[in-house]
């Protein structure tokens, strides 16, 4: 059984995460999920469909690895499985962001299918974890936007076995993943993607 006083710790940066995330623009209504590891077995989530600006202590609830609910009666996201496929990759991660930002949802839709964006060059790529130079490169992969969860979950986690050092995700037209060891981390990350994005469209829009 998970740690109650823990997971009150943990759905607080949850509720944190999102009034900052909402006020921002980037988890307009109710889309958007956000989950926070809880021990090895456990994690707690938002619960489908609460408003990410308004979260309070019953739109956090517990599930296990494989998205189970544990002593709740509500529904998780619907995209839970790309939660615990992440976890199950990374024990090391701590928290988990998917977010529905303008520019992430305009630039996924811009990258032709099986295209993935990547960063070079730029100074702020040092915000992510493991990223000790600008002249390195982060690569971000695009999945295309589909109901079947599972499936998508399957693809999510067998790229990231294959490339454990990239720190995030696009679905096309849908928004981003990103992650990290702590929610702060998770917070930094995120906001390096969306400053890093809009450099990306910018230089789309000035580009001959």
């Amino acid at each position: 059984m998970f740690d109650i006083t823990r997971y009150a710790v943990v759905a607080g940066s949850i509720m944190e995460a999102g009034r900052f995330l909402y006020d921002r623009g980037w988890s307009p209504a109710t889309s958007s999920n956000y989950s926070a590891r809880l021990d090895s077995e456990h994690l707690a989530i938002t619960v489908s469909g609460r408003h990410k600006g308004r979260l309070g202590a019953g739109d956090v609830m517990v599930v296990d690895l494989q998205g189970r609910p544990v002593q709740s009666g509500s529904r998780a996201s619907a995209e839970t499985l790309l939660h615990t496929a992440l976890y199950q990759v990374f024990p090391e991660v701590g928290a988990i962001l998917h977010t529905h930002s303008v520019n992430a949802t305009v630039l996924s839709r811009l990258l032709a299918a099986g295209e993935s964006l990547k960063f070079e060059g730029y100074e702020l790529q040092k915000a992510f974890d493991g990223v000790e130079t600008h002249e390195s490169a982060v690569t971000v992969p695009v999945f295309e936007n589909t109901q079947d969860i599972e499936a998508l979950a399957r693809q999510t986690r067998e790229w990231f076995l294959e490339h454990p050092e990239q720190p995030g995700y696009l679905i096309r037209g849908h928004g981003l993943y990103t992650w990290g060891k702590t929610m702060a981390d998770c917070l930094r990350h995120l906001e390096a993607f969306e400053f890093l994005f809009e450099c990306e469209l910018a230089t789309m829009r000035v580009r001959p």
